[in-house]
């Protein structure tokens, strides 16, 4: 059995150290934009999939019907995210992040540049859904590879006792990635008429994929392997089997992961994705309108959710985040109660409001999430939970959001959804363990000084974290 060491270099010579401040800024900003570009990728399908697919691939005489389908695509993208967690996430704990991230920036961007020159319904027929949904497929499946990998990539270069800071970066790719593709669209849409857009102009969007990608390569290329990889590399102490290890010997940290996300990926389907179509179909308004509303709140959520990993750091995380889901599980009904006139400036609150407390769930979520594993089973653990828990809840949500509402014509089941999800979250937050122990592992393994009274213990190959309520 090996055992990771106290400390793998000399003293005054950590990983941690060794890699400084500069090391932990480029990190950081290549977590941030990395993400940002791989979701850019992610979020501009799940845009055109509530305005375009359903006429582009899906024609039916039925609007509703076509919409469907569309969010179908949309939910292929969840389905194959465990594939990218599984085979990623294992590649990460065993020949290291960096070349894990590299390719899976490479995978996403090249599915969904190839969407964009993807002919339509009406030129090859039943072939373009199909080729669709493989290339949705792709997409997923590098998703599901990144964030665990980006999660990493920044608090592993940082201060383990600033983990919810530098762990937010790779949560801020999402909105800055939203708010990147929902302008696109909606400059896109500005410039272009009605049939230009429908027609060609969506594709620009997608097409613009290929160059962001060669700009996040450029920055993750430049980067070295991380300092609490280094150390684990050095003391021999990478594991052979990691997903096996992770079913085995942490199920209740996986438990306790893949359930606090539950609550964050259903509400950001519903006031990223599916308000769209509720603002233009069930409230009338205009394309242009329901898209500026998203964006106003994906503009704060950029600022919102490294404040919130932060704050995290300095307070009780789980009791933040439960705040923040219990909150979460209230305000939709608000929400489509002050709507229901139709005016923009209801709508753009709601959106806001909603975004906000998603941005005090998803800043503390990608810390909360990393330590519930030990180190060496960190990557792999962590995008087992992203993806597996995209199943349950990112996955559906839109189809039970389109489902319910054709079904009830009613808000009502659509606010009722969103509260249960909110109360998995907040039993998934019962399970899991709190920010100390896991300081004291990384503090330990990269050579910091823990801090007076931690438990400077290190998880052995064999150990389970403890969990501490």
């Amino acid at each position: 059995m090996q055992h990771t060491p106290e400390n793998t270099e000399a003293p005054g010579t950590s990983p941690a150290a060794t890699a400084g401040r500069s090391g932990i800024r480029r990190a950081f900003f290549a977590s941030l934009t990395g993400t940002a570009l791989e979701w850019y990728d992610f979020a501009v399908y799940s845009a055109a999939a509530a305005l375009v697919f359903g006429d582009q691939f899906f024609p039916s005489e039925d609007p509703f019907t076509g919409t469907l389908l569309a969010f179908s695509t949309y939910a292929v993208g969840y389905v194959s995210r465990p594939l990218g967690g599984l085979v990623f996430g294992r590649l990460g704990d065993v020949i290291g992040r960096k070349k894990v991230l590299i390719a899976t920036l490479v995978l996403i961007g090249v599915a969904t540049f190839a969407i964009g020159l993807l002919p339509s319904y009406g030129t090859i027929g039943v072939t373009a859904p199909i080729v669709l949904v493989l290339l949705r497929f792709a997409q997923g499946v590098g998703v599901g590879g990144e964030w665990g990998g980006a999660v990493l990539l920044s608090s592993e270069f940082g201060d383990p006792r600033k983990r919810g800071f530098y762990a937010s970066a790779a949560q801020v790719g999402p909105p800055a990635g939203n708010l990147l593709a929902n302008g696109v669209l909606a400059g896109l849409g500005a410039l272009l008429t009605e049939d230009q857009f429908m027609s060609w102009g969506w594709r620009a969007a997608f097409l613009l994929s290929g160059a962001l990608v060669g700009f996040g390569l450029w920055i993750r290329v430049k980067l070295e392997e991380t300092p609490v990889f280094k150390a684990m590399e050095a003391a021999q102490n990478r594991p052979e089997a990691p997903v096996r290890e992770v079913f085995r010997r942490q199920p209740r940290a996986l438990a306790a992961a893949i359930l606090c996300r539950v609550a964050p990926d259903v509400l950001y389907a519903m006031f990223t994705v599916f308000v769209l179509t509720y603002a233009t179909t069930e409230l009338d308004m205009s394309r242009g309108s329901a898209l500026a509303a998203v964006l106003v709140g994906s503009v704060l959520q950029v600022g919102l959710i490294p404040l919130a990993g932060a704050l995290s750091d300095r307070v009780n995380r789980r009791l933040l985040y439960g705040s923040a889901a219990a909150a979460a599980g209230v305000w939709p009904f608000v929400f489509f109660l002050i709507t229901d006139g139709g005016s923009w400036l209801p709508l753009a609150l709601g959106v806001v409001v909603a975004l906000a407390l998603h941005s005090l769930m998803y800043g503390p979520q990608a810390a909360f999430i990393a330590e519930q594993f030990s180190p060496r089973l960190r990557y792999t653990g962590s995008s087992l939970a992203y993806t597996l828990a995209g199943l349950i809840g990112g996955a559906v949500a839109p189809l039970m959001f389109t489902a319910l509402l054709g079904s009830f014509n009613s808000w009502l089941p659509l606010a009722l959804y969103i509260a249960v999800a909110a109360a998995v979250t907040i039993v998934g937050l019962s399970l899991g363990r709190d920010a100390d122990r896991a300081e004291a592992e990384d503090a330990s393994l990269i050579g910091l000084p823990a801090e007076p009274g931690s438990d400077k213990g290190v998880l052995s190959a064999d150990e389970s974290p403890r969990f501490v309520k």
